[in-house]
């Protein structure tokens, strides 16, 4: 009888209970999807492959222990990032110690004060992350006439929101805005009333918001019933891509304005992702994750791409020679090509700004191709026009 090589073990981190949970149960499903695709085709140097992904809960002091386990215990070949920044910074100190090749998804700015040179970042946000990420939001209010004059920035107190507010501080100065208020909630607000209203009181043009998978439920609920409407309303909210959270807000998301990595509009749609993503969806309702996977999914796919192609042409494990080659490739995968540039990000931003547009009831099937998540920003990848102010956009739902 032949022997069975012995398995490729590749071990990580995910807060698959918590506040981001849904994501990465998200993320979970495309890398066994990954797992299986790999395996299917002879696996890794002609091994098969293992993932091992403990739950982190969310809580940041835990990640540290557990990159610890699967180094010392384990013993695992590699490892890789989880989902977020609140999981990929703790994680970084024991990988820097040992000097790991470490490819984290969706973590934003992780590296720009710790510059490893090993770590590389699956988000589209590019070198200049914090910027990149909330620059289409005012790059878009910039554009209308009359010109806005004022925002306000409200954000979860958290980890994950720091750096997206930096990124918005620096926007309002560049294309000329005056912040006129700011503010941040805990994590378990659950009447967010009295922040709008506190928003309201400064008559602000612009109403940025930075915020996780529930808070976004409860601040888009407020603001759509409340009286006072800005001009302009969203910008760094983690929620309105979930397919969940969509279906529960239905036609309140209408008007709002927020990031996406990617959405279903033809010139997104590149080599195997709509493969991979009919795999997903057709298991996502038994497997109780999000039913598109539309944000989710595809960058996490692509960032095994990036791992297998690294270790197929390097011919090995080793940390060194995988980072070296990651520093000077271009990958082929489903978010397209990709080549890393300064600190690990990519080295070119491919932020989308969408508008909610249109939304009927809460049925899952109008969000499955980008009817209702229109492009608009940046111009290159736009699939329709933005509806300004936020009122007037409530009128076309």
């Amino acid at each position: 009888m032949p022997i069975t090589p012995a398995p490729i073990r590749i071990g990580y981190a995910l807060s698959l209970t918590g506040p981001v949970a849904d994501n990465s149960k998200s993320a979970r499903l495309a890398h066994e999807i990954w797992r299986e695709d790999i395996n299917r085709r002879g696996g890794l140097l002609g091994r098969p492959v293992e993932l091992i992904c403990y739950d982190d809960g969310a809580d940041a002091s835990r990640v540290p222990g557990i990159y610890r386990r699967l180094l010392d215990d384990d013993r695992v070949d590699l490892v890789i990032g989880g989902y977020g920044t609140n999981t990929i910074l703790p994680a970084m100190p024991a990988i820097m110690e040992r000097q790991r090749f470490f490819v984290g998804l969706m973590g934003l700015g992780v590296n720009h004060a710790l510059l490893y040179p090993n770590y590389f970042a699956m988000i589209p946000t590019g070198p200049d992350p914090n910027a990149a990420l909330t620059e289409g939001f005012f790059a878009l209010a910039a554009e209308q006439k009359p010109k806005p004059a004022t925002v306000a920035l409200v954000s979860a107190d958290a980890e994950f929101s720091r750096n997206p507010v930096l990124g918005a501080k620096a926007n309002s100065e560049k294309y000329g805005f005056r912040i006129v208020h700011e503010a941040t909630y805990p994590l378990t607000t659950d009447d967010f009333t009295p922040v709008i209203d506190a928003v309201a009181a400064t008559d602000c043009d612009l109403l940025f918001l930075c915020s996780y998978l529930a808070d976004s439920i409860g601040l888009v609920r407020t603001v759509h019933g409340h009286r006072f409407r800005p001009k302009m309303v969203g910008g760094a909210m983690i929620g309105p891509q979930n397919t969940a959270v969509k279906t529960t807000l239905g036609p309140l998301l209408n008007g709002f304005v927020n990031y996406e990595y990617w959405v279903p509009i033809p010139k997104r749609m590149l080599p195997g992702v709509q493969e991979m993503l009919n795999t997903y969806q057709a298991r996502a309702g038994e497997a109780g994750v999000d039913l598109l996977g539309h944000y989710m999914a595809p960058l996490a796919y692509a960032q095994m791409q990036v791992v297998t192609q690294a270790v197929e042409a390097t011919g090995g494990f080793d940390d060194s020679s995988l980072a070296a080659y990651t520093r000077a490739a271009t990958f082929h995968t489903v978010m397209g090509d990709i080549k890393f540039g300064a600190k690990g990000e990519w080295a070119e931003p491919r932020v989308l700004q969408v508008q909610f547009q249109g939304i009927s009831g809460h049925d899952v099937s109008q969000f499955r191709n980008g009817s209702r998540q229109i492009v608009v920003s940046p111009p290159g990848f736009a699939s329709g026009d933005l509806r300004f102010p936020y009122a007037a956009a409530l009128a076309f739902a």
